[in-house]
């Protein structure tokens, strides 16, 4: 029978697969002009033959408009009138905008400078049913204003975003700092500052630039503090700021350095610290850690070792007792080195002026321990000087040394990355600072311990006890050395000198690591920039101070079970 060569001949496609065909192309090669056209012939179609625009298609049509806002300046206004012709047809259509629709309307609404209509999209998106506002959302009508010089716009749209559970950024922050600098409002940039120094490890060059041309144009005096008092909020406060409103007189000195590998500034010889989180934060990432360990240990078990902790205080070191017994142990004759948990034990006594560490350790373990002769007498003598805490069965020792290091503000001695399942339960907001402050890292190179500290400074925009200011510029990755704006008054430097003759600086205190929240936050500076409320701040920071004193001693040892 003869095979027959014919083709089948292509099913014509619908007007509307046409029409998607053609959108899609559209999009992909950013080609406003045909899309238009396209949308054009569309609603140009006789009843009979017209077909209903869908979402995605006047979504598409949205979205590639507002990406046409950054060529010449007759395609921006091709784009922007075309763009709210769509959307009016969208509306009376029927079909109701999502957040992507919104978003691109409101970049439209901003390239023409009209900032208001922008911000009217994003407050009734719940009106439409387009969910909560996402940060592109809410930027539009934000920059439109900072770029206008509308600040108290500016503010409102900032204070809508804060209600909404939006977090600025970088661009954010630095826009509204930009314009609260050319408008003269320093108590708005003094918190701007300060929510970079919270968002940001290093500021880029453009937001360090308005750093710059602020400090060289402000002379504005600040308040006179009582150095102790000042170095008591910038401790309890866990180091590098202290958010009582500007310090000194006279004009700022801003210039560009480097910081060396121990945190002295090139520029002023100032020393920068090492960051932690705060005496706030701290309390509620210790009640995370207690909360999900009494949900997933037995209750009795974490409660009893909370309690015991409550009168065993006075440590400045915990160790991850399995962490470190069974390090580069995966070899046939391997097992619990004793001698490698012993190596750290002893070099931590040693560093911290004979003060026994903590070692947390499963209870199968040191039973195990007990049974071997050889290892008997020092983990006896471990648990009579109150060196060990035991876990008991069936609990997860992580749980136990994590809560320990976090409640006592003490260094943690673990090569555990702490990636577990177990740690993403508790967030990363403030973790990785945490543990950058905290974690010690050990190494056993042929036999011999090397411990890795936490850095002796941290790469943050940081503020002095003296007023002073260090700002990380991050540059370009392929430069040698870290650009740091060094921004200082010279009255101040020279107060700052004579004080640290009298007291030693935080930077060399492990204990005062993570120390408390300050009374006024950033973000309240302006109801404490008088030289009285400053006061009374400093003076409830003080009080707080002395309620902390005096933790509980040692009263007993861990008991095995």
């Amino acid at each position: 029978m003869a095979t027959s060569t014919m083709k089948k001949k292509p099913k014509s496609q619908t007007p509307e697969a046409q029409f998607n065909q053609a959108l899609n192309s559209c999009s992909k090669s950013k080609d406003l002009r045909s899309a238009i056209s396209l949308y054009d012939a569309a609603i140009a179609q006789p009843p009979s033959a017209a077909f209903r625009l869908s979402h995605h298609h006047f979504n598409t049509l949205l979205y590639l408009c507002s990406t046409s806002l950054a060529g010449d300046p007759d395609t921006k206004d091709f784009a922007v009138s075309h763009g709210f012709r769509i959307f009016d047809h969208m509306v009376s259509a029927g079909i109701k905008p999502n957040e992507a629709s919104i978003t691109a309307v409101a970049r439209l609404a901003a390239a023409k400078g009209d900032g208001d209509y922008a911000f009217e999209l994003v407050k009734k998106m719940g009106v439409h049913g387009a969910g909560p506002p996402r940060l592109r959302t809410c930027g539009p009508a934000l920059f439109c204003f900072c770029e206008r010089m509308e600040a108290e716009k500016a503010y409102e749209v900032e204070e809508y975003m804060g209600a909404a559970g939006v977090a600025l950024e970088e661009p954010e922050i630095a826009a509204l700092l930009r314009v609260s600098a050319e408008c003269g409002k320093e108590e708005r940039v003094y918190g701007y500052l300060h929510k970079l120094r919270k968002s940001v490890r290093g500021v880029r060059e453009e937001t360090g630039k308005v750093i710059e041309e602020w400090f060289r144009g402000f002379e504005g005096d600040g308040v006179e503090l009582d150095g102790e008092l000042v170095s008591g909020v910038v401790a309890k406060n866990g180091g590098g700021w202290h958010g009582l409103g500007w310090i000194g007189k006279g004009k700022w000195v801003v210039r560009r350095g480097t910081v060396d590998v121990d945190g002295v500034c090139s520029c002023c010889e100032e020393r920068l610290v090492c960051v932690d989180i705060d005496d706030q934060e701290t309390e509620r990432f210790a009640g995370s850690v207690a909360g999900l360990a009494l949900e997933r240990e037995a209750m009795t078990n974490f409660s009893e070792f909370q309690d015991w902790l409550e009168n065993h205080a006075d440590y400045e070191a915990i160790v991850d007792g399995a962490n470190i017994g069974l390090y580069q142990q995966n070899f046939a004759e391997g097992g619990f080195s004793i001698p490698q948990l012993d190596a750290v034990v002893k070099e931590l006594y040693n560093r911290h002026g004979n003060k026994w560490p903590l070692i947390v350790l499963h209870n199968k373990r040191v039973r195990a321990l007990l049974d071997n002769p050889a290892h008997r007498g020092l983990v006896q003598e471990w648990i009579e000087k109150d060196v060990l805490y035991t876990t008991p069965h069936g609990s997860n020792d992580d749980w136990y040394w994590l809560y320990a290091a976090v409640k006592l503000r003490c260094l943690l001695v673990t090569n555990d990355e702490m990636r577990d399942h177990i740690f993403e339960l508790l967030g990363s907001s403030f973790f990785l600072k945490w543990k950058e402050r905290h974690q010690v890292h050990y190494t056993f190179e042929k036999g011999i311990l090397k411990l890795q500290m936490p850095p002796p400074f941290s790469i943050v925009i940081q503020e002095s006890e003296k007023g002073s200011w260090h700002v990380p510029v991050a540059g370009d990755e392929t430069e040698p050395v870290r650009s740091w704006l060094c921004i200082t008054r010279p009255d101040a430097c020279n107060a700052a000198n004579a004080e640290s003759v009298k007291r030693e600086t935080y930077v060399s205190n492990v204990d005062t690591c993570g120390n408390g929240k300050l009374p006024c936050q950033p973000e309240d500076v302006g109801s404490c920039n008088g030289e009285q409320d400053t006061q009374n701040c400093l003076q409830n920071s003080e009080s707080d101070n002395r309620t902390t004193e005096g933790m509980g001693k040692r009263k007993r040892s861990p008991s095995l079970e």
